[in-house]
């Protein structure tokens, strides 16, 4: 008998999430444009350790923080297909000037957008709080996924036993912006 509870579940699927994404270092944000339309374009994210937030580096003119401030419902899409881990998240997006933090999450290589470093006078952080998670995990074994598969087809059953997935809602209060 499973004697879990639910918040050992959600703490494991939150544990399981940040080790997903450590190793995943783009993901694709996606944001709504004023016509209605959907944009993505990848973004490092700063850091694993994940506290119910989610940062990154932007310029203060690009066109995804007029988007945000239209709209701070955000998407974000991590994927390795090499080990098979698929993560999506959905969040609330913010534009955050702070320095003192720019400097924790900085990296050599934003240097490359932000020649003057963390101080560069268009540096903004781009926060995501997180509102919800899926993720998908494969087995390591390409050949346990075909059998799963290959047996679903002959059974006309769904695929089972070809990995993990799990649904994560994290409950905010109004704290969100």
């Amino acid at each position: 008998m499973n004697t879990q509870t639910n918040q050992q579940i959600s703490s494991h699927a939150l544990e399981k999430f940040q080790a997903l994404i450590k190793d995943i270092k783009m993901a694709m944000l996606t944001t709504i444009a004023a016509d209605g339309s959907i944009r993505s374009r990848p973004m490092a994210t700063l850091s694993a350790d994940f506290d119910g937030d989610l940062w990154f580096f932007t310029s203060d003119d690009s066109p995804k923080v007029d988007e945000i401030i239209d709209d701070q419902h955000v998407g974000l899409a991590y994927a390795s297909f090499e080990k098979q881990e698929y993560v999506s998240v959905s969040g609330v997006a913010g534009l955050v000037r702070d320095p003192e933090r720019a400097r924790q999450l900085w990296t050599p290589v934003a240097k490359a957008w932000f020649p003057e470093g963390p101080e560069d006078p268009h540096l903004v952080l781009l926060r995501v709080r997180v509102t919800s998670i899926e993720y998908w995990d494969a087995p390591a074994s390409k050949m346990v996924v075909l059998y799963g598969l290959a047996k679903a087809m002959l059974t006309g059953d769904h695929p089972k036993n070809i990995g993990d997935h799990k649904k994560i809602s994290i409950s905010r209060k109004s704290e969100l912006m």
